[in-house]
């Protein structure tokens, strides 16, 4: 069983030490350091430890944005994200809900499929020919 919670402070290091980005990145970290303070950030866990964690924010044109969803990869497909999503559903507060993902990264995308997201638009030279894909679903009504 899966438990998904705010962010804390204590949990920087920990995801800090599974994003392959974090550490060597000082952006990246920088970034979790932000989305944890501003409450945007949240874990999931077993009942020992921290293996994923997501940003929901909403500064993309005022929407509820995704702008992180990472999974330990001994993690991965195990149903992480696929408890994850549907909680962040579960608390946004607009009616749209906007993420993205590489082109190459067909996991997320299949995911994203299943979970009911369409594919809104693409944003070239972010990667170098890596297009970002951006999704989008309409949900009943935004939590807040």
């Amino acid at each position: 069983m899966y438990l998904i919670r705010p962010a804390k402070t204590a949990d920087i290091e920990i995801v800090c030490l599974f994003d392959h980005l974090a550490e060597p990145n000082s952006h990246r970290r920088a970034f979790i350091e932000r989305a944890v303070e501003a409450d945007n950030c949240f874990v999931i866990k077993t009942d020992r430890q921290i293996f994923g964690y997501a940003v929901l924010e909403y500064t993309f044109y005022e929407q509820g944005f995704i702008s992180m969803l990472y999974i330990h990869p001994d993690h991965r497909r195990q149903g992480g994200g696929e408890m994850m999503l549907p909680y962040l559903e579960s608390i946004c507060r607009t009616s749209r809900l906007f993420t993205s993902t590489n082109l190459s990264n067909l996991p997320t995308q299949s995911l994203l499929a299943k979970l009911g997201y369409k594919l809104s638009g693409v944003i070239h030279n972010l990667d170098e020919d890596d297009p970002e894909l951006v999704y989008v679903k309409f949900l009943k009504q935004g939590a807040g």
